[in-house]
């Protein structure tokens, strides 16, 4: 029986590969991915959608969705059970080198830990509305601190702590959802078909201030929404998958996680606001006072909107969705950020102060980000995070399968294992961006897919041709 020390559980191998004593089955891994996903933030991006496309084109870019991220998510998989290492920690080896995967902890990170500040605010914002509390600073002191508290402790001890909290809160969720559908439909007089199956809910001339004019626009609109967090569960697959017995494990774990959050809780998402509309511009304009046209903007203006929903229709049990939802998200991202910043901070500056350290670190940045009004662009980052993370997966993933393998050594190890920048990594991550998302966004707008045509062309030709490097 292997044992360990506190010191040593705490680290959980935050910059080295994952023993094998220590690998887990795919069960224990869903429960961490299956976390990030029942989130008021996931289904906040289903209301949106389904209100925007209507439920049909919104299942139809939910699927694809799917498609894309469960493709990257097997691809990154076998890398990561392989490697047994954290997504920032593979680019040392596949894709930016040592010092240069500091740029995937920087856009990883800045994902992570503007996710960790987003359901910060959402969780203060629902504890201000259940308990009618106004906004202060001893109200914002007092409740920040006690969640960041929370977060730390429940993340210092690792792995399996993180997963133990995650499967009994995804658990209670799940049953808490259940029941909280069932009375939103019979509140609201609707029933089950007539929430799952509508069409757009905005008006015309909105649509077209939104740019959206078409079914294509619509579907545009719901895939760039949905893509972005798909191509960040898939990334999230090594930060827990890490831990799997095989790829079938990690693959299974990264394949249930997308699709849940892809079609699973994007409907869920556009029943209950589809659901509960009616009734909650009825009590912005009767409890709140606001005017019908503020009271109707206000229902999908941001993913606190969700928060009130439950609350407004379940009372204390809305209360207590609101926690299951949230908690656990707060867990896990602030497991992944600290993963993700103690790479940063060893690639850059060779400081290894421990992972709690990193997870104290990731709290505080994620109040300070508050400040930021971050809810409120939480549609716009979101898609850009999308490219942003497909470009660097994409870059993971051909240097795995093919360019590394055409550069290996005579051993099969990969070329210059000890590769300070990898130049051709960067530099094809930063271009695939800009180009998907600066010079041909207003032409392409599925920019995620460019991306990833993108580095497929320009990844190899650097690499492999205009920069490329001898096998050691």
């Amino acid at each position: 029986m292997v044992r360990y020390s506190i010191t040593e559980t705490m680290e959980d191998h935050a910059l080295e590969r994952v023993p094998d004593a220590e690998r887990e089955g795919w069960l224990q891994i869903t429960w961490n991915t299956a976390g990030l996903i029942t989130t008021l933030v996931i289904l906040f991006f289903g209301a949106v959608v389904c209100f925007v496309a209507g439920v049909k084109i919104a299942l139809a870019a939910g699927l694809v969705s799917f498609a894309v991220g469960s493709s990257i998510g097997w691809a990154m998989a076998r890398i990561a059970w392989q490697t047994g290492c954290s997504n920032t920690l593979i680019t040392r080896k596949y894709g930016l080198g040592i010092r240069g995967s500091a740029l995937a902890s920087l856009i990883f990170g800045f994902l992570i830990v503007g996710f960790l500040a987003v359901e910060n605010g959402l969780l203060y914002r629902g504890f201000l509305f259940f308990f009618e509390i106004d906004d202060s600073w001893p109200a914002r002191l007092t409740i920040y601190a006690g969640m960041s508290v929370a977060w730390i402790l429940l993340t210092a001890f690792g792995f399996k702590l993180v997963t133990r909290f995650s499967s009994i809160m995804v658990i209670g969720f799940v049953g808490v959802l259940a029941w909280m559908i069932v009375v939103v439909l019979q509140q609201s007089g609707g029933t089950l078909v007539d929430a799952l199956w509508f069409e757009s809910q905005v008006q015309p001339a909105v649509l077209t201030g939104m740019g959206v004019d078409g079914d294509w626009d619509k579907f545009v609109f719901s895939l760039n929404i949905l893509i972005g967090p798909a191509c960040a569960l898939a990334l999230n697959t090594a930060d827990f998958g890490r831990y799997g017995k095989s790829t079938a494990d990690v693959g299974i774990a990264a394949a249930i996680a997308i699709f849940s959050q892809s079609v699973v809780v994007m409907l869920i998402g556009g029943i209950l606001m589809k659901s509960g509309a009616a009734l909650m511009i009825d009590y912005y304009i009767t409890v709140v006072g606001m005017d019908p046209d503020t009271a109707k903007a206000r229902v999908l203006q941001s993913p606190d909107s969700i928060a009130a929903t439950f609350m407004v229709f379940g009372g204390l049990v809305g209360f207590v969705l609101m926690l299951f939802a949230q908690a656990k998200a707060q867990v896990l991202n602030s497991y992944s950020s600290s993963l993700c910043i103690a790479n940063l901070a060893d690639a850059l500056f060779r400081w290894r102060p421990g992972r709690v350290t990193f997870v104290l670190l990731a709290n505080a940045i994620a109040l300070a980000m508050l400040y930021g009004h971050i809810l409120e662009l939480v549609e716009a980052w979101i898609q850009l995070m999308g490219v942003l993370l497909s470009a660097l997966a994409g870059v993971i993933i051909m240097d795995y399968y093919f360019v590394g393998p055409r550069l290996a050594s005579a051993d099969g190890s990969p070329v210059n294992e000890n590769e300070s920048v990898n130049w051709s990594g960067v530099i094809t991550i930063l271009s695939a961006v800009f180009v998907a998302h600066f010079l041909l966004g207003d032409y392409f707008r599925l920019e995620v897919l460019s991306s990833i045509v993108c580095v497929i062309f320009i990844y190899p030709l650097l690499r492999l041709r205009l920069l490329r490097v001898s096998a050691a």
